[in-house]
């Protein structure tokens, strides 16, 4: 599974891919859709104890998918700016390679939808937050997805700088 990377003088350390994992708001999780096809679908999501986090429908395309092959791929694009006198991108990128599976343990699902309630609505009183999650455990038409990073690689683009 491992691909070594072409321009490896690119690549990110893997405290600064799980820096920008942790700040993220949204990312494109990438699984073998129907007849074949590659099925990607942004989601927003949470990164919590080196897994990340997500919640579903019960029902549809991506539940099949997952269903079907567990196999994934997940990127998160973090500070990307075109920057035309240079004709390049500034950008920063993660993508991490594992596997999706359905949270059925109730106390990784309790901190999963925690976490994502807090990391999605900040700003939104305590009472509003519990009232969701609440409504997320009694709900039977909502899934509590982990995907399970087995890689996590990250690169910069070349007008970057170091850090």
């Amino acid at each position: 599974m491992s691909r070594s990377m072409r321009r490896a003088r690119l690549a990110l350390d893997e405290r600064e891919c799980e820096e920008i994992l942790k700040r993220g708001e949204y990312g494109v999780l990438a699984v073998q859709g129907d007849e074949g096809y590659p099925y990607t679908v942004p989601l927003n999501y949470v990164f919590v104890d080196g897994a990340i986090y997500f919640h579903s429908a019960k029902e549809g395309h991506k539940i099949d998918a997952i269903t079907r092959e567990a196999k994934a791929s997940f990127c998160v694009v973090d500070k990307s700016a075109v920057v035309p006198e240079l004709f390049a991108t500034a950008y920063k990128s993660v993508i991490a390679f594992g596997r999706v599976r359905i949270v059925e343990e109730q106390e990784e699902r309790n901190r999963a939808l925690i976490a994502l309630v807090e990391a999605l609505s900040p700003h939104v009183a305590q009472e509003s937050k519990h009232a969701e999650i609440d409504s997320c455990r009694l709900n039977d038409s909502v899934a509590v997805l982990a995907f399970d990073p087995e890689l996590i690689t990250g690169k910069r683009g070349s007008c970057v700088p170091t850090d």
